[in-house]
């Protein structure tokens, strides 16, 4: 696309693991970008110095004029939001308020402010436990958390407000997210994050004594539950491919999995991280988390065909070695190494 179709996007969550990369991914392909995260998750650093950043809440109305006004806003990619199952399930109404509530001031906000692309961070949780060997985008939509029906809930809002409005939209339903950006500009960084990867690579430089393995009686081949592990850089090169896609097709809107279509379990994940360290992570056995299905892998079939997607980082080691050297460089940036 030529510089005058690259319009400008909004990034909520932008200061955040997944949102940070899509914010690079936008500046690296010329995109005029600006963030709204209210840093309860996210970091400032995590966002390049010359992209504006407003802290602030998705919900806030008159920022968000303000913020469409002084950027000429013309799409909108909606990472902000809360992303721990377990939690979702112990704390429902605050998943309910952050990813539904919220989500329904941000998109009413953005029809009233004629911004007529928007594209939302959805999740494989909707999907709940399929009885299917790969999930594809028609399998039963039955979450089985609230933070899997928080998620739904939006898209359904999307589906219906862009049914009645000059709008539309991309759901992209992550599956496991992990890695970091290759150049080691950003990363996963937040504070007691749960993501299995997140957790051993912490482990691998001595920030915490082992990993829990939540469930081993999962009926999978080792037990332990199976996902379709995501780079973290692809998945965000997948945002500007749809939304290269709505604005070239504005009556067009989708749906679609973002995933390998492959899967591995949590014990292989972290061999793939004994591995790559030439060390061992010390694995303590838990019970299983609510709300976690025993097996989730992706059908990409709809996403290779609707975008010219490649996946340029699907190794799982390589996938493993980006975590850990953003792992270090935070220690860096901290002051902790």
């Amino acid at each position: 696309m030529d510089n005058g179709q690259k319009i400008p996007v909004l990034v909520t969550g932008g200061a955040g693991y997944i949102g940070s990369h899509a914010v690079l991914a936008l500046r690296d392909a010329g995109w005029p970008v600006a963030v709204i995260d209210n840093l309860s998750t996210g970091f400032a650093f995590a966002v390049p110095e010359e992209v504006p950043l407003y802290e602030g809440d998705i919900a806030d109305t008159i920022l968000l004029e303000q913020i469409f006004l002084e950027q000429g806003i013309g799409a909108i990619m909606h990472f902000a939001g809360s992303v721990v199952v377990p939690e979702s399930v112990e704390n429902p109404l605050k998943y309910y308020d952050n990813n539904t509530v919220k989500s329904r001031a941000l998109i009413e906000a953005a029809i009233d402010g004629g911004v007529g692309h928007f594209i939302f961070s959805s999740t494989a949780a909707t999907y709940g436990t399929p009885d299917v060997e790969q999930v594809s985008e028609d399998t039963p939509k039955q979450p089985i958390n609230p933070y899997g029906w928080s998620k739904l809930m939006t898209e359904q809002m999307l589906a219906d407000a862009s049914a009645a409005h000059s709008f539309n939209y991309c759901a992209l339903r992550y599956f496991n997210v992990a890695g970091a950006d290759p150049e080691g500009r950003t990363g996963q960084s937040t504070a007691g994050a749960t993501h299995l990867l997140k957790v051993a690579c912490e482990a691998a430089t001595g920030k915490r004594d082992h990993v829990a393995v939540f469930g081993t009686d999962f009926e999978t081949p080792d037990g332990t539950g199976v996902r379709d592990y995501i780079h973290v850089s692809d998945l965000a090169k997948a945002h500007l491919m749809a939304l290269e896609v709505l604005i070239a097709q504005p009556d067009r809107s989708l749906t679609m999995n973002c995933g390998y279509g492959r899967g591995f379990s949590v014990l292989e994940v972290l061999d793939a991280v004994d591995r790559v360290t030439n060390q061992t992570i010390d694995r303590r056995m838990q019970p299983r988390r609510a709300g976690d299905p025993a097996k989730l892998i992706s059908d990409p079939s709809r996403i290779r065909g609707a975008l010219p997607w490649e996946p340029q980082f699907a190794d799982l080691d390589t996938i493993v070695s980006h975590a850990l050297q953003w792992e270090r460089r935070l220690a860096e940036i901290r002051g902790e190494g």
